[in-house]
């Protein structure tokens, strides 16, 4: 049942409105810390997740890659020094 009471009404009102006025102060605040953020660090290069997923792969192949290299190589000296 909702009260008819006008001071009660204007009150929620005036709730309601604070609430969504600090929403918006911690939204612009947040926006406000990130372009600080990004000036403060506009001189330094980051890579997005996305990058360092697909390098962290590449190494891992590169890696993969060397270690079955040097098991050959050491196949074909075996065998070298067997003639």
């Amino acid at each position: 049942m909702q009260s008819e009471n006008p001071i009660i009404a204007d009150f929620v009102k005036l709730a309601n409105s604070a609430a969504g006025t600090m929403a918006g102060m911690t939204r612009e605040a947040r926006e406000g810390a990130r372009e600080k953020m990004r000036e403060a660090l506009g001189g330094v290069d980051f890579v997005s997740r996305e990058e360092f997923e697909t390098v962290k792969l590449m190494a891992q192949k590169a890696r993969e890659q060397n270690e079955a290299l040097e098991a050959r190589i050491k196949q074909l000296e075996a065998k070298l020094s067997k003639k």
